[in-house]
């Protein structure tokens, strides 16, 4: 008997998701068939070799949300609709010659911004965090910390100005979770960014946002908003949860113990197997089969929707063949994603500074930190999309504010 397409919901993919995409590939294989919200089917990539094959090939799996032969059946409130969005002029659902322009832009944009002025700024903002918790002996480094500081890093480089960016954690939390805030929280960000905007016409500065308006090939203010949009969706959360993800690694994992009582070594050392093993994007959507194909055994329908399961693919075991753990210098994980819908190299160096530095103030500054609760009480946020900590409650010697 045929085993029943999986439903991407449910505390599974929170309290044990690497067990059930061992499951999934076990009575599926490579390409599983699952179920999203109201019943809405789709194809979950969790093999290494075809996620790598979707991903390389942009005219077969194409990007462009317009090909999905469900269109009809997805209601004006769907939750969902913020991760896979229709007719949204932003760089997710554009594809050929215009999406390397856009790429391009945005690349260039985010290029300039000095890498030193990125670390003062990131410092500064660490430093204030850890400034409103540190004489008090206990905090939640989540709740309190890792959750407020990218997009306050980001807020400052896009040119938002620092009191905004309480709000726009707020949205973002609520638009990548996909929950019931999901599309109000997308409407505050992009009032946000619409606004932000009118501001750099006309008053240009030094920030990405005024240096995006400069691009000569001649983007729309829409076009610019929805870019910022996605800049800001996935330059924050994934990176708060960077953090969080890998202090709870450190913090629990005898390995890297030693860390904590000075030396830097292992921090990137854990950074790196997070993205391995705990990487914060744990899906994604999405791709669209241009015509009928085979995919990993599977007949893959012209309009269906395929998921990129980068969790699952990481831990494929046709190329994990020994089951390790990964924490030196390998980056063949997909958790950046691949080929020309990848997040673009600067923007991942700025996710790693932001996260290292991030990482690194926590350990100068508490550094006796240790987890307050057991271990196995530690719980994740309700989304099969991003894979995060509700809370990491921690306990140090209370320290003076700077």
């Amino acid at each position: 008997m045929t085993p029943a397409p999986v439903p991407l919901s449910g505390p599974r993919f929170q309290t044990e998701p690497a067990e059930l995409y061992r499951e999934m590939r076990r009575d599926h294989g490579a390409v599983v068939p699952v179920v999203l919200d109201g019943d809405i089917p789709a194809w979950l990539v969790l093999g290494y070799r075809e996620l790598h094959q979707v991903t390389g090939d942009p005219q077969l799996f194409s990007r462009d949300s317009e090909l999905w032969n469900q269109w009809d059946r997805i209601p004006d409130d769907w939750p969902l609709l913020p991760m896979i969005g229709r007719r949204q002029p932003s760089i997710l659902y554009t594809v050929g010659e215009r999406h390397r322009e856009r790429a391009a832009m945005i690349s260039n944009a985010l290029e300039a911004v000095d890498a030193f002025e990125l670390r003062s700024h990131a410092e500064k903002f660490a430093d204030e965090l850890i400034d409103a918790v540190c004489t008090k002996g206990e905090t939640d480094i989540v709740e309190d910390y890792a959750a407020l500081l990218p997009v306050r890093v980001l807020a400052r480089l896009y040119g938002f100005s620092d009191e905004q960016g309480p709000g726009l954690v707020t949205a973002l939390n609520d638009m990548v979770n996909g929950r019931e805030g999901a599309l109000a929280g997308q409407q505050h960000l992009a009032t946000s960014m619409a606004q932000l905007l009118a501001d750099r016409k006309d008053e240009p500065a030094d920030d990405v946002v005024s240096r995006m308006l400069a691009d000569p090939s001649g983007f729309t203010d829409e076009e610019i908003v929805q870019d910022l949009m996605v800049m800001m969706a996935a330059g924050h959360q994934p990176t708060a949860d960077w953090i969080g993800n890998s202090l709870r690694l450190m913090l629990t994992d005898e390995r890297f113990a030693a860390s904590l009582f000075g030396g830097r070594h292992s921090v990137g050392e854990a950074m790196n197997e997070v993205l391995w093993e705990d990487t914060p994007t744990q899906n994604v959507a999405g791709r669209w089969a241009s015509r009928d194909t085979q995919l990993g055994g599977r007949r893959v329908r012209a309009g269906d929707l395929l998921l990129l399961g980068l969790q699952g693919a990481n831990a494929d075991p046709q190329v994990r063949t020994d089951g390790s753990a990964l924490t030196g210098g390998n980056s063949a994980h997909f958790s950046f994603g691949h080929g020309e819908h990848r997040c673009p190299f600067p923007a991942q160096e700025v996710a790693e500074v932001i996260a290292r530095t991030g990482i690194e103030v926590v350990l100068d500054r508490l550094p006796d930190i240790d987890l307050a609760v057991p271990a196995e009480s530690l719980t994740r946020r309700p989304s099969p999309w991003l894979r995060g900590l509700t809370g990491l409650p921690v306990t140090f010697t209370p320290v003076p504010a700077r």
